[in-house]
């Protein structure tokens, strides 16, 4: 993929955030040179890359432990512009850190967090902070992180190492979450073509008719070409009550000949049909 003309790059901030860790990779990856800028929420994010050409979008669409994050999936499937779709993809291992301007662990007497990230550190939190710690509720790990010049050396905050990086604080314990396994699948979007490179997954979004075996007809157009679908869920179609838009993975890119046809013979058989993407899997945490 050519990145050349990129003037933008937006992402669900704030500025730290998860998202803007899995911007900063798919900038590194393919050596993009343009303005990143954070914006407030999914849909901004995608109406932004819907609206201006030669714009790049971040987007986080499944975590490991919370599912599937329905909102960037909705809104991608609708935008005005077909054409804009997932371009590459990769998977964030999600790690808290506490941090603080002091550089004392067993000085700490409060902590201040997103209430998402305080529950996630829940154990960490109740075996190794004083019983009489001091808890501050903040709308995110970035705000918490500037929320530390109102209070003296003794409070922290829980955020990545880049909250760390930002703010210029101190990482007094990593890697804080309960679970260790979790992980958040992000995807990078635009109005751009992607390559084959051999190990390619597509993903396509269709509603079918409100019949007995309309699901199955095309369920079995994949069988029939022996094609195995790695993911498939559903969502309210939201237009009409009892209707369902389903969502499907399977291995390969849709410039390949043996695909073609199929995608085709889905669309024929589809109510409502976008194609959201033919992209490189995973090299690593795949399967998530």
């Amino acid at each position: 993929m050519d990145f050349k003309d990129i003037q933008r790059i937006v992402y669900l901030g704030p500025q730290a955030s998860f998202s803007e860790m899995a911007k900063d990779y798919f900038v590194n990856r393919f050596n993009i040179n343009a303005y990143p800028e954070p914006l407030t929420t999914i849909k901004q994010v995608v109406d932004y890359v819907n609206d201006n050409p030669n714009v790049l979008g971040v987007l986080p669409v499944e975590n490991s432990i919370e599912g599937t994050v329905r909102e960037s999936l909705d809104t991608l499937m609708m935008t005005s512009n077909p054409n804009i779709k997932i371009l590459a993809q990769m998977v964030l291992p999600i790690h808290h850190c506490l941090l603080s301007r002091t550089t004392e662990f067993y000085s700490i007497t409060g902590v201040i967090s997103h209430p998402q990230a305080l529950a996630q550190c829940r154990n960490f939190i109740d075996s190794e902070l004083p019983r009489n710690l001091n808890i501050i509720e903040a709308p995110s790990t970035a705000e918490a992180a500037r929320m530390l010049e109102c209070h003296n050396l003794t409070y922290s905050a829980i955020g990545s190492e880049k909250t760390a990086e930002v703010y210029n604080l101190n990482i007094l314990k990593q890697n804080i979450n309960d679970d260790k396994s979790n992980q958040t699948r992000f995807v990078l979007v635009g109005d751009f073509e992607t390559d084959v490179t051999g190990k390619d997954r597509t993903s396509l979004a269709f509603s079918t008719r409100n019949e007995p075996g309309a699901l199955l007809k095309i369920l079995n157009i994949f069988m029939e070409n022996d094609i195995n679908l790695s993911y498939i869920s559903s969502r309210p179609a939201k237009n009409r009550f009892g209707e369902y838009i389903f969502i499907v993975n399977f291995d390969g890119h849709y410039k390949n000949k043996k695909l073609m046809p199929v995608i085709e013979k889905v669309k024929e058989n589809s109510m409502f049909f976008r194609f959201l993407g033919s992209y490189e899997k995973c090299i690593s945490g795949d399967e998530l």
